[in-house]
C-alpha cells in the first residue's frame, strides 16, 4: 500500500526539558522521523518547548514552534497550521499524553486532524494498567497477581489484607521513567510510595503486583505496520535482575542466557501482544523470566519509541524511528528501503554478530549524599554503549566510557570495603554493584555465593570473573609482558577490553612503553562493520566500532 497521499502536513510533538528518562534518546527519534516525513515529501509542522535540541534546528522541520507542551498551546498550533495529521509517539510520554488530552478535549475532531500511526484505543489500552491486565489474560498472556489502585482509601484497604505476596512493585500509570514508583517491603512503604504514584499519574492509578526477585529482565523491541506484518528489531536482556529500572539496569544485547526456546517464546508473545494492542510503528515490551523454568511474566509495554529505541536503533543501525514515521504515513514494513544496506527492506529483522553493553551514567558524583540505591523508579541521567566482539570487552569500553574516574573494573573505593560492605552492595542494587561484584571474586568468592546475594545470571558472573583473572595473569606476568613471550598475553589484555595505561600500572610499566610493546607486534585496532545483516548484504552507509581482532571491514 502506497503513503496515503491526502497527508500533506504533520504535526510532530517533542519531548520537552531534558529531565530523567527524557533527554537526548527522544531528540534522536524525534529528528530522524522529521527527515524521513520530508523525504515523503510530508511538511512537518515541530512543536518543543526545549530550544536546545537538533529538532528544533529550522533546518530539521518545516514549521518549529518554542513553546510550552501544554493542551492549550498545541491547540492553538493546531488552530493556526491546521495540520492533517499528527505523530504522537516519537516525543516519549510526553507526547503520548498530550496527544490523549487534546483528542479527549475535542481539538483532533475540531480541527479534522487524525492520530497517525498507533490509535489511541491502542494507547489507552497499553498505557491504563487495569485494561492492560484485563488484555493480557484475554489473550492468554501471564501478568503478575496485581492489583489497580485508584483511591488513598483503597490504598490503605490494601495494606490492611493479610496474605500480600511482599515485597510489592508499585507502578504509577501514565508516567515516564517510573516516576512515583517504587519496591514496598512494609506497609509503612506501601503507603507512602503508593500515595506518591497517585499523584504523580495523570490518572490518579497505581498497579501493585508482586515483585519477582531474581527473575530475569527481557525487553523485546517491535515494529508493526498497518498490514499486520511484525518483525523484532532487537531484544535486551538487563544485567540486574527484575526490580530495578530498565533505565537505570545494565543492559546486553543481543541476549546472553536465554536458551532458544526461551528466546522464541518471549519473541512470540511480543509480537502476540503488539497485535492484540493494534500498534502501528515501534513498540518495547518487558518480560520477566524464572531462570529456573521457562515460566514468564509480561510486565509493560510502551506503545511508542522509548529510551530502549535508541539503545536498539543504534545497537543494530536499523533507524526505527524513521521506519515509525513512515509507517504512520500508511507505508508498509516491505515498501520502506533499509538505508544502511540500499538493498533491503525494513521487514528483514537486523542480525547482530557483535555484542551490545549498556551502562546508565548516574549523577551521584555531583549528588554526594544522594541515596545510591536503585529501584523501580529511574535515577539515571544518561547512558553509555559499547560495541566489541566478546561481553568482556564491551563490559570495559562501557565502564571507561562513563566517565567515572576509572579505565576498568578496578575501582577506587573497592579496596576499602569491607566485606560486610561487599555482602551488602552486593544484595542491594546501586550505581556501585557491578565493581562490587569485581571485588568480591579478588577476594576469593564463589561463582554461586555472588550470585545468591546479587541474583546476576551466572554465566555474567564467569564474564565478570574473568576479567579480574586477567587482571591477576597481568601482574603475574610483568616481568614478561613487554617481552616475546609475553605477546600472547598483550593480545589477551586488549582482546578483553584492557587499555594500555590500566596494563601499565597492572605491570609496573609506563603506558607509553605497553603502547610501543604493542604496536611494534602489530597489536592494534581494527574495524568491524554495523550494517544491520551481518555482512549478509553489502552496506552503503554503515558505522563501525573499534576491536582488537585479526581483520578489519573499514
Amino acid at each position: 500500500m502506497p503513503k496515503d497521499l491526502t497527508i500533506k502536513k504533520v504535526m510532530v510533538i517533542g519531548s520537552g526539558p531534558i529531565v530523567i528518562g527524557q533527554a537526548a534518546e527522544f531528540d534522536y527519534a524525534g529528528t530522524q522521523a522529521c527527515r524521513a516525513l520530508r523525504e515523503e515529501g510530508v511538511s512537518v509542522v515541530l512543536v518543543n518547548s526545549n530550544p536546545a535540541t537538533i529538532m528544533t534546528d529550522v533546518e530539521v522541520a518545516d514549521r518549529v514552534y518554542i513553546e510550552p507542551l501544554t493542551p492549550a498551546f498545541l491547540a492553538k498550533v493546531i488552530e493556526r497550521e491546521r495540520p492533517d495529521g499528527l505523530v504522537p509517539t516519537l516525543g516519549g510520554q510526553t507526547g503520548l499524553n498530550l496527544a490523549t488530552e487534546l483528542a479527549n478535549r475535542g481539538v483532533l475532531d475540531d480541527y479534522n486532524v487524525r492520530l497517525l500511526g498507533t490509535p489511541l484505543s491502542a494507547i489507552a489500552r497499553a498505557e491504563d494498567r487495569e485494561r492492560f491486565r484485563k488484555l493480557m489474560r484475554e489473550i492468554g498472556e501471564p501478568v503478575p497477581e496485581s492489583f489497580i489502585i485508584e483511591t488513598d482509601a483503597a490504598l490503605r484497604d490494601l495494606s490492611r489484607q493479610s496474605g500480600l505476596p511482599w515485597p510489592l512493585i508499585v507502578r504509577p500509570a501514565y508516567t515516564l521513567g517510573g516516576s512515583g514508583g517504587g519496591i514496598a517491603h512494609t506497609v509503612n512503604e506501601l503507603m507512602e510510595i503508593g500515595s506518591r504514584g497517585m499523584r504523580l499519574s495523570p490518572r490518579h492509578q497505581v498497579m501493585i503486583e508482586r515483585c519477582l526477585v531474581g527473575w530475569k529482565e527481557v525487553e523485546y523491541e517491535v515494529m508493526r505496520d498497518a498490514n499486520d506484518t511484525c518483525i523484532t528489531i532487537c531484544n535486551m536482556e538487563n544485567l540486574d535482575p527484575m526490580g530495578v529500572h530498565t533505565g537505570d539496569s545494565m543492559v546486553v544485547a543481543p541476549s546472553q542466557t536465554l536458551s532458544d526456546k526461551e528466546y522464541q517464546m518471549l519473541r512470540t508473545s511480543s509480537i502476540k501482544i503488539i497485535r492484540a494492542l493494534g500498534i502501528e510503528g515501534g513498540c518495547n515490551v518487558q518480560l520477566a523470566l524464572d531462570p529456573h523454568s521457562f515460566a514468564y511474566n509480561i510486565i509493560e509495554v510502551n506503545p511508542r519509541l522509548s529510551r530502549s529505541s535508541a539503545l536498539a536503533s543504534k545497537a543494530t543501525g536499523y533507524p526505527i524511528a524513521r521506519v515509525a514515521a513512515k509507517i504512520a504515513i500508511g507505508l508498509h514494513l516491505d515498501e520502506i528501503e533499509n538505508k544502511v544496506t540500499g538493498k533491503t527492506l525494513a521487514c528483514f529483522e537486523p542480525a547482530l554478530d557483535y555484542c551490545v553493553v549498556k551502562i546508565p551514567r548516574w549523577p551521584f558524583d555531583k549528588f554526594v549524599s544522594a541515596d545510591r540505591r536503585i529501584t523501580t523508579q529511574m535515577k539515571a541521567t544518561g547512558e553509555v554503549m559499547a560495541l566489541d566482539r566478546s561481553f568482556e570487552s564491551a563490559l570495559m569500553k562501557a565502564v571507561r566510557s562513563c566517565e567515572i574516574g576509572t579505565l576498568s573494573l578496578l575501582y577506587k573505593k573497592a579496596s576499602l570495603w569491607s566485606d560486610m560492605e561487599i555482602e551488602r552492595l552486593l544484595s542491594v542494587a546501586t550505581d556501585e554493584r557491578l565493581f562490587a561484584i569485581a571485588e568480591a571474586f579478588r577476594r576469593g568468592l564463589m561463582i554461586e555465593e555472588v550470585h545468591q546475594l546479587s541474583f546476576f545470571d551466572p554465566w555474567f558472573l564467569v564474564k565478570i570473573r574473568n576479567i579480574v583473572r586477567m587482571e591477576s595473569r597481568l601482574r603475574e606476568g610483568a616481568v614478561i609482558v613487554l617481552t616475546d613471550e609475553g605477546t600472547e598475553l598483550l593480545r589477551e589484555a586488549k582482546q578483553f577490553g584492557f587499555p594500555d595505561r590500566v596494563i601499565a600500572d597492572l605491570t609496573g610499566k609506563t603506558e607509553m612503553a605497553v603502547r610501543a610493546r604493542r604496536k611494534s607486534t602489530g597489536i592494534v585496532p581494527v574495524y568491524k562493520m554495523v550494517d544491520t545483516c551481518a555482512a549478509e548484504f553489502e552496506s552503503h552507509t554503515p558505522y563501525f566500532y573499534s576491536c582488537y581482532d585479526a581483520e578489519t571491514e573499514a
